[in-house]
């Protein structure tokens, strides 16, 4: 692939920069928009890209849509690319989700679950209408809202709430539905996608971290494809869980775990149908696991989905792209699929004159024939 180096485009790209920053500012009629409102009132968005972006940093992620104009893409890899200049000073033990503060929690799999089912923020049970009376609100109506909020829970038994709730799934395998975890698997050190290639085959881990940062569209629409027949993944989920999950670091002296903060995480898992490789093997209930950062529950959902898949592809061979890891892991990420898209809006003189010698070498060779 060919390119040129060009001239004199400096004062054109600095006028460009100048009308984007024009746009912005005029649109806003004077009021600058505030990383704070950006994360609470765009929260859904905010935390999509918060995920894309591969590093938990609300304040900076906000930021970052502010600075792409709400483009989530862009965001995103402003994000990515400011998590690349940032040192890495420690690594965290293995985090367990079961100590997660439980903010949804939902299966579909069983109507009563232990610890009860929680639905929390969501919009399933909305209905899809326009909502006129938000294009003018005010600050007295926020407050309203939260002053009716905290006065309607004030006879609830907080203290009757656990603090951490007990994983579906662990019935499940009391029961014995659920196939052992493979001895050989546990204790392999995670695959760290940021510092090493993607060399196929790759492990699940790799195959996981991959998804967990890749884009939400893209894993939908691969996820969806699966979903429609090519493939065979029929899921229900076991549990869907969002909350914030203590980081847990060694104290500096002691060397015991302590607690040094919390990232809000989506985390699903789905149970598939169950199979058997022969006559003799017993059936079990396959699983598809997904986690990101952020209340992401279709990304989370269709995560788990490809993950299941994956695991069908890497043992019995790929029948479709849903089971392929090589297309699936190289064409979720969402910031590759762009720089690659737009790079053609970058000159292609080159290659394009090449292509219009070649193509007026073949037409007059074609005249001079019939001729």
């Amino acid at each position: 692939m060919g390119y040129v180096a060009i001239k004199g485009g400096a004062q054109a790209i600095a006028a460009s920069q100048r009308v984007c920053e024009l746009l912005r500012a005029r649109q806003a009629e004077g009021t600058p928009l505030a990383t704070e409102t950006i994360e609470h009132q765009l929260r859904l968005l905010h935390q999509r890209v918060l995920s894309e972006g591969g590093v938990y940093h609300p304040e900076l992620a906000s930021l970052a849509i502010k600075q792409a104009q709400g483009d989530s893409l862009e965001a995103a890899f402003i994000l990515r690319a400011y998590r690349s200049t940032v040192p890495r000073l420690t690594e965290t033990e293995v985090l367990d989700t079961r100590q997660m503060r439980i903010t949804r929690r939902i299966s579909s799999a069983f109507k009563d679950i232990p610890g009860g089912q929680v639905l929390g923020a969501n919009t399933d049970y909305h209905l899809r209408l326009l909502r006129m009376e938000l294009l003018n609100e005010s600050e007295e109506q926020f407050q309203s809202i939260t002053r009716d909020w905290f006065q309607s829970t004030t006879d609830l038994a907080l203290d009757q709430i656990p603090d951490t709730f007990p994983k579906v799934l662990d019935a499940l395998r009391e029961q014995g539905l659920i196939a052992p975890s493979d001895p050989q698997r546990r204790g392999l050190d995670a695959f760290d996608i940021t510092r090493e290639p993607l060399i196929f085959p790759v492990p699940r881990s790799a195959a996981l971290a991959t998804m967990a940062r890749g884009e939400q569209g893209a894993l939908l629409s691969i996820a969806y494809s699966n979903m429609r027949g090519y493939g065979d993944i029929h899921p229900t989920i076991a549990e869907l869980r969002v909350g914030f999950l203590p980081v847990m670091l060694p104290h500096p002296v002691t060397g015991r775990p302590m607690e040094v903060g919390e990232v809000e995480i989506t985390e699903c898992e789905v149970v598939a149908m169950y199979e058997g490789n022969g006559k003799a093997d017993m059936p079990y209930f396959t699983l598809g696991y997904g986690a990101c950062f952020g209340h992401n529950e279709v990304k989370a959902i269709s995560m788990a989905i490809l993950d299941r898949s994956l695991q069908i592809g890497m043992d019995q061979g790929p029948t479709n792209p849903s089971e392929d890891p090589e297309f699936v892991l190289l064409h979720v990420d969402g910031i590759d699929s762009m720089g690659f898209c737009t790079h053609y809006k970058m000159p292609h003189y080159v290659t394009f004159q090449s292509d219009m010698d070649r193509l007026r070498t073949t037409q007059g060779k074609m005249n001079g024939e019939r001729s």
